[in-house]
């Protein structure tokens, strides 16, 4: 039914080097999102590979065919439950190319319908992986959404091109933990995924690994920029949520945004014809 609703399920648990520990724990969301009723199911970066260079010191001898194995095993679940599955893992390149962190797209059929990877990695992420260069947007009753990693966080140019392809919702998924404690990104990372949302006017799911110590929890996030929802810090959870597009939120930026993409950068006439204006040395 397109009418504008989407109920969202935005998963963490404490991904780790085990593929099938992950494809378990993944597997048991699963069933538990269809029985609260969940038409998407949302997880971390690197859920179900664990993420190299910090699960993993590297992917030599990585066992690429246990990865398929188990990743045929999620399709096949999806399929049974009937529900769409945003599963974070690596994708294998031909050689020598370093593989993509990645977004399996999944159908309630069990089908593999698209795939994003991570269009900008940090230097950490440059050793072990290869860059996406392409969005990816899908259209769930009737809410227009797409797909974004991590690190994509900071280019603020990625959600305006979203905006402009018409998207209404972001699945964002990111791996910020094994840490020492609390950091920087404590105090920066909902917060600027917050700031993401209300420019843009975007429900966006937000999901982090947490495994001990991450440093901010999974959330939900209104276009209004506020967190309606989010999970214990460094426990396993699961939040679902409705994205309804018939809802109204603050959004000051009405009849300003599409001006100021347009590259008008002021919302006033562009000559103001007065001395006192143009001069900008007199009190």
């Amino acid at each position: 039914m397109e009418d504008g609703t989407l109920r969202i399920a935005s998963c963490q648990f404490a991904v780790n080097e085990s593929v099938k520990s992950n494809a378990r724990t993944i597997r048991q969301f699963l069933q538990k999102a269809q029985q609260a009723g969940a038409e998407i199911v949302h997880f971390s970066e690197c859920a179900l590979s664990g993420y190299v260079g910090v699960d993993l010191d590297s992917l030599d001898g990585y066992d690429w065919a246990l990865l398929r194995d188990e990743t045929l095993k999620i399709m096949a679940l999806a399929g049974e439950l009937g529900v769409w599955v945003v599963l974070g893992s690596t994708h294998p390149l031909t050689a020598p190319h370093k593989p993509h962190n990645c977004l399996y797209l999944i159908s309630p059929e069990g089908k593999l319908v698209d795939r994003y990877d991570k269009r900008f990695c940090t230097p950490g992420d440059l050793d072990h992986f290869t860059p996406g260069n392409r969005f990816v947007t899908f259209t769930l009753n009737g809410v227009k959404c797409s797909l974004l990693i991590c690190f994509d966080l900071r280019f603020p140019e990625l959600y305006r091109e979203l905006y402009k392809l018409g998207a209404q919702c972001v699945f964002q998924s990111f791996y910020n933990a094994r840490q020492r404690g609390p950091s920087v990104h404590t105090h920066i990372m909902r917060q600027t995924m917050q700031c993401r949302a209300a420019t843009n006017h975007f429900w966006i799911s937000m999901t982090n690994s947490s495994g001990y110590y991450a440093p901010y929890p999974s959330c939900f996030i209104q276009p209004d920029g506020m967190i309606a929802e989010q999970l214990r810090a460094n426990r396993p959870g699961m939040t679902v949520n409705t994205v309804d597009l018939s809802r109204e939120f603050y959004d000051p930026m009405i009849g300003f945004r599409e001006m100021a993409l347009a590259g008008k950068l002021h919302n006033g006439p562009d000559n103001i014809n007065d001395a006192r204006s143009k001069n900008t040395t007199i009190l």
